[in-house]
């Protein structure tokens, strides 16, 4: 085989961008981001509320865009030996559907109703669900949130739908099925028309939706019916099975090769999260964190099935599923629901005052709008190069870093940030080193809760915009864990990820591991922990879980 191309779409928060990559060899060929222009207004979302859309045309034009582009940069070439497509998003991101798998937005009776569209992973809208669905479990002898953590979170698929089923009579009753970002795209591209055919990938289906082999499947009508009448019947309509990232969906359709200018034989295959395709990218191994960082975290942790023995269940994480990361092991994940969100939240708060320069007699529009771009951008580095600066005391201010609720452990997202210790001496540089130190402090207690529930890590892998544009920040994610982490060389390592899926789908590779094997990028920078900062953080660890226990057991 001499020439062989995939592509790589990945679905972030912000945007979609997509790389083709020569699969013989990971060489990254073509890309190309898109920002959603609906999402970027902020149409459909209420931050107070904590609700949260992005609206299925941004996610269309957005897959068409990259990929046309991409392939203009690629050249006819390229494009002609193009093999297959493989597509990751952000989850759980479920819409609503009619019969035909079409979401409700893209029909004009809903196109500007947010209930019918994508309920996006950060949306908090269901925290009430959420608590129901967790008091409703303890009623059954099975228990089926045994392989999420033992709490399910308004993240996730069953609280959001519930939620809007609740509130929206008119989504409830065209809704023939709810469907994951993740599996929509490639039932799209495979022109799809049919829903009760759409194939659904195990990652999401068994991190947020409940499915496990376990029970044969989701859990009974019984459980679902008797937690509220709306959902009667409603996992009737949903299948049995699942399927890893490794299997094709279908073949692309004559009108999506068309429109795109590829091959009409380009197989497309089965979707999963960013976070599952990014530690693949990442080049994932067992018992090593991939620690995806973005806006949010999620953590990547992939055990032999042997090694967990049957029953042995991890609580408080997101899941565990067989093959939702490498298709042979356990994959486990766990995360925080803000990460480089608390930065931008504290950027966008020192940037308040900028918007005054709008209005200035001193300089015209257009100037004040340069300006303000770019000291936005000087921001966070400015921060981060003082605070690196600032002596370590183990009585520096402290942050609790759950501006967004918290997701593991043991999800609760009805939780706040909070600031504590400070005084009229109190400046930004220092209020950053206490964010900077709360998020790492709230990835410490993840890993404590693996190493508590008996999962010895042996390192950390660090993929993401944060973890390659953020020195400080990772150096004191070092010192905090007390472990190295290695940076992923790579700039897009969930496309990558979702390429090396591609590459297996298209049968160029026969495992994915050996995909990431011969396409991986590998590492260009480790950050080893310093002893002696080690020792004051592990202090200021336990002053930080004090300060959470306070904040949560007085619902503040």
């Amino acid at each position: 085989m001499k020439k062989a191309y995939v592509i790589g779409v990945d679905y972030g928060t912000d945007s979609v961008r997509s790389v083709i990559v020569n699969a013989l060899n990971g060489q990254e060929i073509a890309a190309s981001v898109f920002y959603y222009p609906r999402w970027k207004k902020g149409l459909y979302c209420d931050p107070a509320k904590k609700q949260f859309r992005q609206h299925p045309l941004d996610y269309i034009e957005g897959l068409e865009a990259t990929i046309k582009d991409c392939i203009q940069k690629a050249g006819p070439e390229v494009a002609a030996q193009i093999r297959s497509i493989s597509v990751d998003t952000t989850g759980s991101s479920p819409v609503a559907v009619d019969k035909t798998g079409t979401p409700l937005a893209l029909n004009d009776a809903f196109k500007d109703n947010p209930n019918a569209l994508f309920i996006l992973w950060k949306d908090h809208t269901s925290t009430k669900e959420a608590m129901a669905i967790n008091e409703h479990a303890k009623k059954f002898d099975i228990n089926y949130l045994q392989y999420v953590g033992g709490i399910y979170s308004s993240e996730w698929y069953w609280a959001k739908l519930l939620h809007i089923f609740k509130t929206d009579a008119a989504v409830r009753a065209a809704a023939a099925s709810w469907v994951e970002h993740a599996d929509w795209i490639p039932f799209l591209l495979t022109g799809g028309s049919d829903v009760s055919r759409l194939k659904r990938g195990v990652c999401t289906a068994g991190h947020k939706a409940l499915w496990s082999e376990a029970f044969g499947g989701f859990p009974p009508n019984a459980f679902f019916a008797t937690l509220d009448p709306v959902l009667d019947g409603f996992v009737d309509h949903l299948p049995k099975e699942t399927f890893a990232a490794d299997v094709p969906a279908g073949t692309i359709s004559e009108a999506w090769a068309g429109r795109l200018g590829l091959p009409s034989d380009v197989l497309v295959g089965i979707g999963a999260m960013d976070a599952h395709m990014g530690a693949v990218g990442g080049q994932i191994e067992p018992y090593y964190l991939s620690k995806v960082m973005g806006t949010s975290t999620c953590d990547m942790l992939v055990v032999p099935k042997e090694d967990l023995t049957e029953g042995k269940t991890v609580k408080g994480i997101c899941g565990q599923v067989t093959g939702s990361v490498i298709p042979a092991m356990i994959g486990l994940e766990a995360g925080q629901s803000a990460f480089g969100d608390v930065y931008a939240w504290f950027k966008n708060l020192l940037s308040w005052p900028l918007q005054l320069i709008k209005g200035s007699e001193k300089i015209d529009a257009a100037a004040a709008d340069a300006m303000i771009e770019e000291i936005s951008a000087k921001i966070i580095p400015a921060l981060a190069a003082e605070a690196a600066k600032l002596p370590l005391q183990e009585q520096d201010l402290y942050a609790i870093d759950w501006l967004n609720g918290r997701r593991t452990p043991d999800a609760n997202q009805l939780l706040h940030g909070a600031l504590t210790g400070l005084g009229l001496g109190s400046d930004a540089p220092q209020i950053f080193k206490a964010l900077v130190e709360a998020t790492c402090f709230g990835a410490k207690a993840i890993v404590d809760r693996f190493e508590e529930e008996g999962i010895r890590l042996k390192g950390l892998i660090g993929v993401g915009g944060v973890a390659k544009k953020s020195p400080y920040i990772m150096q004191v994610m070092a010192d905090v864990m007390g472990m190295p982490i290695r940076i992923h060389r790579s700039e897009q390592t969930c496309a990558i990820g979702a390429a090396m899926f591609a590459a297996t789908v298209a049968g160029i590779y026969p495992r994915v591991e050996e995909a990431m094997l011969a396409m991986g990028q590998g590492f260009d920078r480790e950050y080893l922990p310093d002893a002696a900062r080690h020792e004051l953080y592990r202090k200021r660890m336990k002053q930080y879980k004090k300060i959470g226990a306070f904040l949560e057991s007085n619902n503040l």
